[in-house]
């Protein structure tokens, strides 16, 4: 009888600390449903500001791009003005120099009129004038080059007989006479220049041959052409020593 009742209090502990134990859980089912319920309404509250910061974003980013293509196209537009402002002002320029110069002209045409107009001639007088002053320019200049060749003649003639008057005497040579050897005859022993009566250079004219500033031979003029002559080398030197290339001056160059 007392096991039995044993057992009836035993069960009956039991069912109480199971009550106990269920009011427990139950509450703390409770606990956990409501702040379940409050994490669901922090994370929709969360989920809603999310996305109206995502949608302002957004149009942020939308703003963002069309300021940056119309800085870009208002970029474009300033260097477009400022290259057109350069063009405009290069152009201006032009303009006022060409403006400058038809002023100068139309000042020196107005200057030519009024010397036309204090000579009192006629038109067709002035074009004669020109003309005959024309035929005047020709006829001196070819005056000139007859006085010319007639002064080279003359310094011929003039060295010509100086050889029968004075063998002995040199024959003088432009100070400024400058030639080089052109060619080497080892057969003949005479060398070509590349100087003649346009530069001055006269029969008999010795001439000294140099190389780096040294005088390695002397020669002597014996026959002269407009642009060349030909010269022999004089005794005690020889052909040998001279190269083409070599500088020859006067011996004698006059003062």
């Amino acid at each position: 009888m007392l096991i039995r009742i044993s057992l009836i209090v035993a069960i009956i502990a039991g069912l109480a600390i199971a009550a106990l134990n269920f009011t427990k859980v139950k509450d703390k089912i409770s606990t956990l449903q409501t702040n379940l319920a409050t994490e669901t309404a922090a994370h929709q509250e969360f989920l809603g500001k999310f996305t109206q910061t995502k949608s302002a974003l957004d149009k942020t980013n939308a703003v963002l791009k069309q300021t940056i293509a119309n800085l870009d196209e208002a970029t474009a537009a300033k260097e477009k003005a400022i290259a057109d402002l350069a063009t405009e002002t290069k152009r201006a320029d032009k303009l006022n120099e060409d403006l400058t110069k038809t002023r100068q002209d139309r000042d020196d045409a107005q200057a030519d009129l009024a010397a036309y107009k204090a000579t009192g001639l006629t038109a067709p007088q002035i074009l004669a004038m020109n003309k005959q002053y024309k035929t005047l320019e020709d006829t001196l200049a070819g005056t000139q080059e007859e006085n010319k060749v007639l002064g080279q003649d003359i310094k011929k003639l003039k060295n010509r007989l100086a050889l029968y008057e004075n063998p002995n005497e040199p024959v003088l040579l432009p100070a400024g006479l400058r030639g080089k050897v052109l060619v080497l005859d080892p057969k003949y022993n005479f060398v070509i220049l590349d100087v003649g009566e346009a530069q001055g250079l006269l029969e008999r004219g010795e001439l000294l041959v140099k190389r780096d500033g040294n005088l390695v031979a002397k020669v002597i003029v014996t026959r002269v052409q407009k642009g060349q002559s030909i010269a022999n080398v004089m005794p005690g030197w020889e052909l040998g020593q001279i190269l083409e290339g070599d500088q020859v001056i006067p011996a004698h160059p006059a003062s």
